[in-house]
């Protein structure tokens, strides 16, 4: 924003009472000028599918967005620090320039969890309003993609693991709106540190 208020306050000792008010008004100018450019970018960056006309029972018509959803966990990992985790389609990002903007994508990502034990890993994802068939998997030995694409629900999100896993061997349970993945742990080879070294 253009304006100020140190600059302000510094002339404000300097000007009459008039000059004041000229210059606040000069300041909600500015302010009322930034708030509108901002909301004018911030829809031009909305996906098409989450804009949308309704018909008004007196005939007339409104545009709506959304929805938009933004929100984060934070849980207390194993050793004591906590672990935020963000959700949702709506991101703060930064234009190449880096002045601060709204990301707005299609595709929500899905609240998740993720809980290692001693010989697996369980990820646990809110998926509300899908059918089991509608969930897509994807496993690799460090990371789970989760997604789902319907006219109705869009969600995705690819999960870094915390330990290497077997995907071949996940179990999955689709309850609720809630998908659990339980994927085994696979045991690394303990291997020598080191090689030996002959004495001649």
């Amino acid at each position: 924003m253009a304006w100020d208020f140190f600059e302000w306050f510094r002339r404000r000792r300097r000007s009459s009472f008039r000059d004041i008010f000229e210059e606040m008004e000069e300041m909600m100018r500015e302010l009322e000028e930034t708030i509108e450019r901002e909301f004018k970018e911030f829809v031009e960056r909305v996906p098409r599918d989450l804009v949308r006309e309704r018909r008004l029972p007196d005939g007339s018509t409104v545009r709506e967005w959304g929805p938009f959803v933004y929100g984060y966990s934070m849980i207390i990992g194993p050793d004591g620090k906590p672990i935020i985790r963000e959700f949702g389609n709506v991101r703060p990002s930064r234009t190449p320039l880096g002045r601060p903007m709204i990301d707005v994508r299609e595709e929500r990502e899905p609240l998740v969890d993720v809980f290692p034990t001693d010989g697996e890993i369980r990820v646990v994802a809110e998926l509300p309003g899908v059918e089991k068939d509608d969930i897509k998997l994807y496993g690799t030995e460090d990371s789970l993609t989760i997604s789902v694409d319907t006219p109705q629900r869009k969600y995705y999100k690819e999960v870094q693991l915390p330990a290497k896993v077997d995907p071949k061997r996940a179990k999955t349970s689709y309850k609720n709106g809630v998908l659990e993945v339980t994927l085994p742990k696979v045991e690394e080879e303990k291997k020598p540190k080191g090689e030996p070294i002959k004495v001649e």
